[in-house]
């Protein structure tokens, strides 16, 4: 049978593109369909726009810090509309960018939502096209719960998008979303409370991780509530929000922000004239190889619920790119993918937490930890700490987890992270020569 296209990509976000543009320069004839906007979350609502608001957020703490190396700052004012409007030209800068990629690749470009009439058609706007594969990649969504109120609540993908900042704001859920966002809108001047209904925040990291960084965030201003939730937010008169806690308390603020999780953007594709199978979170089952329970389909990234990260995204569609191109059913390796949460300070970690370590190796192990005061805190007059720590197998020499809190962990972690990859021992870390006065040689002169 003749096709359309061999393949057709639902979502234009980074793994889709990327599979979409390597199958398209490998020979296939590739369609891309796309609803919103080029780039996907990460692009448009997530870790470009995120990561620029945190260099705005780090401004106020390092005018303070300036001080103490004799830079005297005059009367600071942030403006917020300046912000997000240079923010919006970069992110349209970046779609342009997506777009010349699909263009240079030969991708053809629709417009729309892809809807799956069968194993081997897609409409978008009404018109069908036929194709002989087809790839799911359409990511995730911001999820809040139902409860009195919720829809008085915001996500992070309005908070890039405010019309003003408020006084006051209460953020809800405990992953490195509602983590990032606490330590931007505090840097930005707003009284921030972070509300979570675990006994403390980011659950999969390492423990030492998670304390420590819990100090620093307090220091920094933001107020933490663990151990709590949200019963209902009520609107008052001028239009702020009251919101009332499980402990019979209160808070009033100018907004509420959830950040309790995201779901697979699946609800209305079609998948129910297929046999492609979901989770009760929406997210589509795939085999090693992402290919569905219905052979013509695939899918890659945030929507099929593993390592929600754009490289892992990247990673996946080069995977599948080769499947589909050469016949070698390709997979990819999961294991100690590093990962950064830029809160206030970084953190990184990459490879097992303790807990993780212990359950495979049991009393195999050696724990190397490293808490200072970083040496711009000397003369800034801060007390603000660092953290690192090495996680190393006794018998084998391996080192198995590497996690920091302070500032510049993503960059610092990143190099680790090939090491670690590699089968490094602590051997090797101690034979390194460290890069002196840094941070980073904390890693290779840890010995107690």
């Amino acid at each position: 049978m003749s096709y359309d296209f061999d393949l057709f990509v639902i979502g234009a976000g980074s793994g889709g593109v990327r599979t979409a543009r390597m199958c398209s320069q490998q020979g296939m004839r590739v369609a891309i369909a796309e609803s919103q906007y080029l780039g996907g979350t990460c692009v448009n609502v997530g870790c470009v726009p995120k990561k620029l608001f945190v260099y705005a957020s780090s401004f106020a703490e390092e005018f303070r810090a300036a001080a103490g190396f004799g830079w005297h700052v005059g009367e600071t004012h942030f403006d917020w509309p300046t912000l997000r409007e240079n923010k919006n030209r970069e992110i349209e800068r970046l779609n342009g960018i997506y777009g010349s990629l699909l263009d240079n690749a030969n991708v053809t470009l629709v417009e729309g939502r892809g809807v799956i009439i069968d194993p081997h058609t897609v409409e978008v706007n009404g018109q069908q096209y036929s194709c002989a594969k087809i790839l799911i990649a359409t990511g995730g969504v911001p999820y809040v719960p139902d409860f009195p109120g919720s829809e008085l609540a915001i996500t992070s993908n309005e908070a890039f998008f405010l019309d003003e900042l408020p006084k006051r704001i209460v953020i809800v859920g405990g992953g490195y979303i509602a983590v990032e966002f606490a330590g931007i809108f505090n840097g930005l001047g707003v009284e921030t409370h972070l509300v979570y209904r675990g006994p403390l925040f980011l659950r999969g990291f390492d423990d030492d991780l998670r304390n420590v960084l819990k100090e620093e965030i307090e220091h920094q201003g933001v107020h933490l509530h663990f151990s709590t939730d949200i019963e209902k937010i009520t609107q008052l008169e001028d239009s702020s929000c009251r919101v009332a806690l499980n402990n019979d308390e209160s808070l009033d603020a100018g907004l509420v922000m959830y950040a309790t999780g995201r779901r697979a953007n699946t609800e209305g594709l079609g998948l129910e004239n297929t046999t492609v199978q979901t989770r009760p979170n929406g997210s589509v089952v795939v085999d090693d190889h992402f290919q569905t329970n219905e052979p013509s389909i695939y899918a890659l990234g945030d929507v099929i619920g593993r390592v929600e990260l754009t490289p892992v995204a990247i990673a996946e569609g080069m995977a599948l790119t080769k499947t589909l191109t050469t016949g070698e059913s390709t997979s990819i390796d999961y294991s100690n993918i590093p990962t950064a949460v830029f809160s206030q300070p970084n953190t990184a970690s990459v490879g097992l937490t303790e807990q993780q370590a212990t359950d495979q190796y049991s009393d195999d192990l050696s724990i190397f930890r490293s808490h200072f005061r970083p040496m711009k805190e000397t003369l800034a007059g801060g007390d603000g700490k660092m953290f690192m720590k090495l996680i190393v197998v006794k018998s084998t020499d391996l080192v198995v987890g590497c996690h920091m809190v302070g500032e510049g962990a993503g960059e610092i972690i990143q190099g680790v992270a090939i090491a670690v990859k590699a089968g490094a021992t602590k051997s090797d870390f101690d034979a390194t020569i460290g890069i002196h006065p840094t941070a980073a040689e904390e890693f290779v002169t840890m010995r107690g």
